[in-house]
């Protein structure tokens, strides 16, 4: 069983919240978490965001139960949703010049009992938290591309001027394939879904100084929220923090 506190803040510069956030559970005990980061076009990353969320929240709710009968065909309908999506969210953009370019992030976390199939799109990120936080996706962007070609270290990557270029988001382009990975979940653990407004502000070890406080977990929201409008709060900052068997919310 999961408790859950979700928080979007517009942050302390931007005046629109392009960030969307849900969490949803259907009568047979699944549950779906998603942080979409909308971007591009004329402020209309709000609009693929939103379309992201709202579409994935209406296939979800209204899905026959054998899509999810085993771990394969829970990868296959999230696979198949989001493709559907991107295609949508790419043709509105097509035909409504202002949203021209438009796209988002999207982490879709798919939970049933101990196991969270995830899939990841973006830059919009995943930890767990066993004592200290871990980073268990990796972002798609620019300088991941080029830690791998072994031309900038981990470090370096962190303080990279390019670090927020993506090179993979929902709805840029006619085709896109979300990374799948697997969680196993326990007892007393945590996870957090979040965009990058927390993630770009606020250190893992924060994070996890945060998350593993002795007070409530609407506070951890908060305290998350707090720190990293503290910190500049550039950007939208938004996020699912899920709790298996921990306290009271």
């Amino acid at each position: 069983m999961f408790q859950y506190v979700m928080e979007s803040d517009t942050g302390k510069k931007r005046e629109v919240n392009e960030d969307r956030v849900a969490v949803l559970k259907r009568p047979d005990g699944l549950m779906l978490a998603m942080v979409a980061d909308g971007m591009g076009g004329h402020n209309a990353g709000d609009v693929a965001s939103e379309m992201t969320v709202d579409a994935m929240s209406r296939h979800f709710m209204t899905a026959d139960r054998e899509n999810f009968a085993t771990v394969e065909s829970k990868k296959r309908w999230l696979d198949d949703k989001i493709r559907k999506i991107n295609s949508e969210v790419f043709d509105y953009a097509e035909k409504n010049p202002e949203c021209k370019g438009m796209g988002t992030t999207l982490i879709a976390a798919l939970i049933e009992e101990n196991l969270c199939i995830v899939c990841h799109i973006g830059d919009s990120r995943v930890y767990t938290f066993n004592g200290k936080a871990e980073q268990i996706t990796r972002d798609h962007s620019y300088v991941n591309i080029l830690v791998d070609n072994g031309e900038i270290s981990e470090e370096e990557a962190e303080d990279h001027p390019k670090k927020n270029w993506i090179v993979r988001a929902l709805g840029t382009e006619r085709g896109i394939e979300g990374e799948m990975l697997e969680l196993e979940l326990t007892d007393n653990s945590y996870v957090l879904i979040c965009s990058d407004g927390l993630s770009n502000k606020i250190t893992k070890n924060e994070i996890a100084e945060i998350v593993g406080s002795h007070v409530p977990l609407s506070q951890k929201g908060k305290d998350l929220v707090d720190l990293a409008n503290e910190k500049g709060g550039e950007d939208n900052i938004s996020f699912v923090l899920l709790a298996s068997k921990v306290g009271e919310v």
